[in-house]
């Protein structure tokens, strides 16, 4: 048996009902089989997989906060720190009802190769609770934050493990979590990203994993002789990710005709007016179906049929596993060419490998949404410098991170003969650089 065959044998036993961490694993492990197959006696003997595969710390807590209504309700929270090879711990904090243990490993092991692509000094960890925001006064949002970095605090740092945000965690969130951790500790330190502008955030930082991702997107079509301009655009989601990949789509000659939400979608073939999207989403937090209601040109169906409308390029911006193979199919036959991934992990496994079979563009999270941690990166740069750069220089800095990421992407492929497959390339360029800082370590 092959080592990387071994190894995922491994890790399904060790991590039973995990499904997601073992669909992430797969998909990595299988992807690098070219280089690791290269490489096998002496990765076997550093049981360096092994390592790759287990976090070096899981935390979880229980979250206890009192509701409106006097009564005490109970969370679960963690925070998995999976490698720090290359840097302090990074990754965003998820509130949603969804969450368990093996969602925030497959992140937290997704950001590993995610941050490692941005060329910074971070590595990889995910977090977050199974409560769910929506619905919640502001009171008992910040009741369940501040008990929940009570004891978060415990484990993170400026220089130990950063997080941010995800979905369910915002500004708001971000607030009450960093003003908590004053309060704790005593420090003013960069120990959150996704900051206010008023206490140590960063400009762009909004807009940066949806700007980063048509960024990509647009350095995949110029390698190809094709642009953006005239190209028509779906995007899943209407939250942060979608929202700004919309904007910068249009601003580069886009015309994005759809977005969802977890009920249903609106389709707009005048192009979608996003100051609406976002007055329901950001101002109102209400449903995309009102859009229908306040756009004459828009129609709302309920479900998740968004992949079934015509489109040049999809942008799956929304959870994991949210398009599959049906979907998939349903793209190709209306002529969809380009595929970029703004959520993590959005394709299933079988709809990945029909858009590698069909050799249509398709870009993984792990390198299409890296905008986000590359901008919360730079501002943690700008926290220890003590600094406030202009929005023109961190979106510039994004731009250009984001074209490095294709170069280095498109290059691994090439190198190992499998060029165009971005995804195992993603996995090789990422992987190349966390094993070199492993084995300059030694065995930690």
């Amino acid at each position: 048996m092959s080592y990387v065959s071994e190894v995922m044998e491994r890790v399904v036993a060790k991590n039973p009902a995990e499904t997601e961490f073992h669909q992430a694993v797969k998909e990595v492990l299988d992807s690098l089989a070219l280089v690791i197959d290269a490489h096998e006696e002496e990765y076997r003997k550093m049981a360096l997989l092994e390592r790759l595969t287990e976090p070096e710390r899981i935390i979880s807590f229980r979250v206890p906060w009192v509701d409106d209504n006097g009564q005490v309700q109970v969370n679960r929270g963690f925070r998995v720190q999976f490698s720090s090879a290359i840097g302090p711990y990074k990754g965003g904090l998820r509130f949603h009802p969804s969450v368990n243990q093996g969602i925030i490993k497959f992140l937290g092991f997704e950001q590993i190769f995610k941050n490692s692509l941005t060329g910074l000094p971070i590595g990889g960890g995910k977090g977050g609770s199974d409560f769910d925001p929506k619905g919640k006064s502001d009171r008992e949002v910040m009741a369940f934050c501040q008990s929940f970095m009570t004891e978060l605090s415990k484990y993170i740092g400026a220089d130990v493990d950063v997080p941010a945000g995800d979905i369910g965690v915002g500004a708001r969130e971000i607030g009450f979590l960093y003003g908590q951790y004053k309060r704790l500790t005593g420090k003013y330190e960069g120990v959150l990203t996704g900051k206010g502008l008023t206490y140590g955030g960063s400009l762009v930082r909004t807009q940066a994993t949806g700007y980063g991702l048509v960024y990509i997107v647009s350095e995949m079509l110029k390698a190809k002789g094709k642009s953006l301009e005239g190209q028509t655009i779906v995007i899943s989601g209407s939250g942060n990710v979608a929202i700004y990949a919309a904007e910068k789509a249009q601003q580069l000659g886009g015309k994005v005709v759809a977005m969802s939400d977890s009920n249903g979608y609106v389709y707009d073939p005048e192009g979608i007016r996003l100051d609406v999207v976002k007055d329901i989403k950001e101002v109102k937090r209400g449903r995309i179906k009102e859009y229908a209601d306040r756009v004459a040109s828009a129609a709302y169906a309920e479900g998740k049929g968004i992949w079934t409308l015509k489109c040049d390029i999809a942008l799956p911006c929304a959870t994991q596993n949210e398009l599959n193979l049906e979907d998939a199919q349903a793209l190709l036959d209306n002529g969809c060419y380009c595929v970029a991934e703004g959520a993590n992990m959005p394709s299933t496994r079988e709809a990945t490998e029909l858009f590698l079979e069909k050799k249509i563009l398709f870009m993984p999270g792990k390198a299409a949404n890296a905008g986000g941690v590359a901008t919360s990166a730079l501002e943690m740069s700008q926290n220890s410098q003590r600094l406030s750069w202009s929005f023109e220089e961190v979106d510039e800095k994004l731009k250009g991170i984001m074209q490095g990421i294709y170069a280095k992407v498109s290059d691994a492929a090439a190198r190992y003969g499998v060029e165009d497959n971005f995804v195992a390339g993603a996995n090789i360029a990422g992987f190349e650089k966390v094993v070199e800082a492993m084995t300059a370590q030694g065995i930690v």
